[in-house]
């Protein structure tokens, strides 16, 4: 959610293993996670990013540690990650959210790092949400864009989870705009129709990456 300038020129990527690492990003009620799957569908590994930390953060002590001391101690419940408290906490507070940021983003990429290393496949997906945000796509070989239109994107999120489209509206404002990650996206897949383009769309792009 943070917002963050956006890059006009990508570094050359960090290798990490023989095998190219894709970046696979999207807003919120964009679809990547369904691309994701289809990925791997196709026999490609995903390394989920936002999954992995939900994990981290609750079995890592050192990272429980400095959550706690810059959120307080509410930030767990019972010895678990309280997601609700700690997404209202740093919602509107810029700064605090990129304090978060800089807490548990080390600490997914070395898990990532040691991920990367152990698979075999030539293209490696990671899949995240703030890929362009956190300028992680530095790592990246080429990074994959799963987008829609703003209307179909909120209507997804108000089916998904219940909410009133000026909660979805809050959210996608915080997100940085579709238009500036299209420019830096190599390759775009816009999923405004059904499944069936969906995934015609994924394998095309998937396969025509070298």
């Amino acid at each position: 959610m943070e917002e963050l300038q956006s890059e006009t020129q990508k570094a050359e990527p960090e290798p990490l293993s023989a095998s190219k690492i894709i970046g696979l990003t999207g807003g919120i009620g964009s679809g990547k996670t369904t691309v994701a799957k289809f990925i791997e569908e196709f026999g490609f590994p995903v390394y989920y990013s936002d999954d992995r930390a939900k994990d981290i953060v609750n079995d890592n002590d050192e990272l429980k540690g400095k959550i706690i001391e810059l959120l307080g101690n509410e930030a767990y419940e019972n010895g678990v990650y309280n997601r609700k408290f700690v997404a209202e906490k740093v919602f509107n507070n810029k700064d605090l959210l990129q304090s978060l940021n800089e807490i548990i983003h080390p600490a997914v990429r070395i898990d990532f790092e040691e991920w990367v290393k152990k698979q075999t496949k030539y293209l490696v997906f990671k899949e995240t949400a703030l890929l362009f945000e956190l300028k992680l796509n530095r790592q990246c070989y080429q990074s994959v864009l799963v987008t829609a239109e703003d209307n179909i994107r909120a209507k997804r999120v108000m089916d998904r989870d219940n909410k009133t489209y000026r909660e979805v509206e809050a959210v996608m404002e915080k997100q940085m705009p579709e238009k500036d990650k299209i420019k830096l996206a190599d390759y775009v897949i816009y999923n405004n129709t059904n499944l069936e383009d969906l995934k015609e769309q994924t394998e095309k792009i998937i396969f025509s990456i070298e």
